[in-house]
């Protein structure tokens, strides 16, 4: 498997499908996921342009770094490791697209090198929740946020390929869709990858580094130059995190902005909706 250059010790592990006439899309997974959460949109894309997929810091087979610090593994250094691969590839500007984690990330390297991105398809997290973030019933989905600062949720799930797997269940489960049954083989490998010793650790690093959702809402403020990227934003309709009306600050964000709901779907865009997800990459991409 291919890795990048280093940055900052990380060398992303990343899948690259060669197509089209130059044009290239940059697919950025979630927790508690890694780059096969595009296995259904890959082959939507194949031949029509160019498409990358790699594991993030902390995820997959990219891993952690020895001695990393938490902070290491979040957006910004996240969005370090892959514009650095989109250079190294020669990629140019590229639609980068994203969801959960994946969409932060983008949303970063958006803002660090507007150069390197031609446009953004992104999924909730987005900015804007704001104090919303602590109603009782944003509190009761985001329980797990401040339990992964616990020492306790290492010492219950890593190194545990069963634990690892009862844990992801539950979240694969009820953050998606009514019509969508999590893939029991999928599960099963999420396990074995999630259960490695350190890798649970690693994944939730991204947390403990200040990255989730609870601590980016209460310390956001709108910029002073949004995001002049072109981006599409599909908000679904059954996710338990992020309620559409949330939505109704992303013009203080982005400059150039289209929001779509996705009804039917829950969290996990990118396997609940490929052909959505696809169509609106794909957009994005005619559109340059």
């Amino acid at each position: 498997m291919p890795r990048s250059d280093a940055v900052d010790g990380f060398r992303l592990a990343y899948d690259d499908h060669p197509g089209g006439d130059g044009a290239a899309v940059v697919l950025l997974h979630g927790w508690p996921g890694d780059r096969h959460d595009y296995r259904a949109v890959v082959p939507l894309l194949t031949g029509r342009c160019r498409v990358v997929v790699p594991d993030l810091r902390g995820f997959g087979e990219t891993g952690t770094v020895a001695g990393a610090p938490p902070a290491a593994h979040g957006a910004d250094g996240q969005a370090r490791s892959v514009l650095a691969l989109v250079e190294a590839l020669g990629l140019g500007p590229v639609v980068l697209a994203g969801y959960d984690v994946g969409s932060r990330v983008a949303q970063a390297a958006a803002q660090i090198r507007p150069d390197l991105v031609r446009a953004l398809v992104l999924s909730p997290p987005l900015p804007g929740a704001g104090e919303r973030v602590l109603t009782p019933a944003a509190q009761r989905e985001f329980w797990y946020q401040s339990f992964h600062q616990l020492p306790l949720a290492e010492h219950l799930v890593d190194g545990s390929p069963d634990a690892a797997r009862a844990y992801l269940d539950h979240f694969w489960s009820h953050w998606s869709g009514p019509g969508y049954v999590p893939e029991p083989a999928e599960l099963d490998r999420l396990a074995q990858v999630y259960g490695r010793p350190g890798a649970f650790t690693a994944s939730i690093n991204w947390y403990r580094g200040g990255a989730g959702t609870v601590a980016k809402s209460l310390e956001e403020r709108p910029p002073a130059d949004p995001i002049t990227a072109p981006t599409t934003v599909l908000w679904q309709q059954h996710d338990p995190l992020f309620p559409r009306e949330w939505s109704d600050r992303l013009p203080e964000w982005f400059a150039d902005v289209d929001v779509r709901p996705v009804d039917g779907v829950g969290h996990f865009i990118p396997v609940e909706a490929p052909a959505t997800v696809a169509g609106a990459i794909l957009e994005r991409l005619g559109s340059g």
